[in-house]
């Protein structure tokens, strides 16, 4: 039973089309400098320079996707870094093969576990619900995001929806952190017919 609050953001479990999900991700760049962290499992925007940021929506949110790690020039070794997270402040080359860049799963119709900040019921299957943002964990460099339970309601504009509560011998229906599988209710941004 999950009884303690250990969020991680959101991990993609398969597409909606029951295809089976083969973490494809694609590479996103990130501003030099940025600074703000992003984690494995934060959600992040397309912003107008064409970079991405972390997404600090809650009760609505606007993603181009999952953020799975970073690739950039290490400045004080000076080598190439695949990360879990991309560290605020990183400053790097400007374009080129030492771009600061980002994957992202960017699948509007990926399905994904996420960890309620609460007790989800059977029943709550099928509601919307909001995101709690969390600061992230620099020990793991995982996101500590969850899933709003106090949010659920049937309001149309809330980002996620729940599908079902995710099957696993440690996780029931009304744990008091219960993990739940979920899709993107509204603004993804392969989406939204506004450019950005």
């Amino acid at each position: 039973m999950v009884a303690t609050a250990s969020p991680f953001g959101a991990r993609a479990v398969k597409s909606l089309a029951s295809r089976y999900n083969s973490t494809g991700s694609n590479l996103f760049p990130i501003a030099n400098g940025y600074a703000t962290n992003i984690f494995a499992g934060d959600f992040v925007v397309r912003v107008a320079d064409g970079t991405i940021e972390k997404a600090t929506g809650t009760t609505t949110l606007s993603t181009i996707g999952i953020f799975i790690g970073a690739e950039y020039t290490e400045p004080n070794l000076n080598y190439r870094l695949r990360a879990q997270f991309y560290p605020a402040n990183t400053v790097g080359v400007v374009g080129g093969v030492d771009q600061i860049n980002g994957y992202v799963i960017d699948d509007p119709e990926i399905v994904f576990k996420i960890q309620a900040d609460g007790p989800i019921a059977l029943a709550d299957v099928g509601s919307n619900a909001a995101i709690v943002q969390g600061a992230g964990s620099i020990a793991n460099g995982n996101s500590t995001n969850a899933l709003d339970q106090s949010s659920l309601a049937t309001t149309s504009t809330l980002p996620l929806r729940i599908l079902e509560i995710e099957r696993s011998p440690e996780n029931v229906a009304g744990d008091a952190f219960t993990d739940v599988l979920v899709k993107f209710n509204t603004g993804h941004q392969y989406l939204n017919t506004t450019g950005v």
